[in-house]
């Protein structure tokens, strides 16, 4: 058994504390909701754990993440360990390793895939960092990844920063796949043709070559909603789209698909279309993002991605 501090409960820390803990190790959890936190404060949580310490920051990424590692600096110990497993920026690592490292505290930083699927399916899990880091929180990585082979849903994709670049790059190509899947969705009902969209698409599922868990989770979309027209097809974005297209930019990697479909993004808050009321329903049903009902309200309750 290990011990982890683990920070931000929100849809995705709140499972994830519970797959920790049900593959048998000890979380103390801390979160301003005091519904659901294990201890009354950061420092509270840090007390409560024996050194040296391992803690987890699952917090929306930006000033919020960059200031809860900053006040671990300051708590935490030479020898503990902080692992930033929210979508940070990959350019914020080498800042938050550094000062850490000037502490003599190491640094991991995680990104991570499944959404509010994940306490039952696994998390995909990509890390940047040393590797005595990454080994020595292999037990709570083996927790949280999917089961089967650990090359199948882990990667130590190399030094700090590789492993929110490459969810970096993850979320791009979501970006694209679910873009595609909703264009089909829209030519589909423009089509006098086809009479049953939401059947031809769930026929999709098994045998085909554009089968995946995102179509799944389009078919049971449409199941509740066959016209999704409790949606707006209105579509915000996490800001690691853009960062894909921007790196896309700076290494001269053309990546026109990935472009495309961030672009639409933008567009879905200027028109409602069907292909974009599809995208919104897809982060609705794999995140729990929030979306907007169609008429004068909207909905509520948001997490990264």
């Amino acid at each position: 058994m290990v011990q982890l501090g683990l920070v931000g409960l929100g849809k995705m820390g709140f499972n994830m504390r519970e797959r920790i803990r049900r593959a048998g190790h000890e979380v103390v959890g801390y979160d301003r909701n005091p519904e659901v936190t294990d201890a009354d404060s950061l420092a509270d949580m840090v007390g409560r754990l024996s050194a040296p310490r391992v803690v987890w920051v699952m917090v929306p990424s930006g000033d919020i993440t960059r200031q809860t590692i900053a006040d671990l600096g300051d708590l935490l110990e030479a020898g503990d360990l902080v692992i930033d497993g929210g979508n940070s920026r990959f350019t914020d690592d080498k800042i938050n390793a550094e000062a850490l490292d000037a502490k003599g505290i190491g640094y991991l930083d995680c990104g991570v895939s499944g959404g509010v699927w994940g306490l039952e399916n696994g998390y995909g899990l990509m890390v940047g960092g040393e590797p005595e880091h990454v080994e020595r929180a292999v037990p709570i990585f083996d927790a949280l990844r999917p089961e089967g082979p650990r090359e199948q849903g882990f990667a130590h994709a190399g030094p700090v920063g590789a492993g929110h670049f490459a969810k970096m790059v993850h979320n791009g190509i979501e970006y694209g796949l679910m873009q595609a899947y909703a264009e089909g969705f829209e030519l589909l009902e423009a089509s006098e043709l086809v009479q049953d969209v939401p059947a031809t698409i769930k026929a999709w599922q098994r045998g085909t070559v554009v089968r995946s868990w995102l179509l799944d989770l389009l078919v049971r979309a449409l199941e509740s909603d066959p016209e999704l027209d409790d949606l707006r097809g209105h579509v915000e974005d996490s800001g690691e789209g853009r960062w894909t297209v921007e790196e896309a930019i700076n290494h001269a990697v053309p990546a026109p698909v990935i472009s495309a479909a961030l672009f639409a993004r933008f567009a879905s808050r200027q028109d409602d279309s069907p292909a974009m009321r599809a995208v919104a329903a897809l982060r609705n049903q794999f995140g729990g993002h929030s979306v907007q009902v169609a008429g004068p309200s909207s909905g509520s309750g948001s997490t990264q991605g």
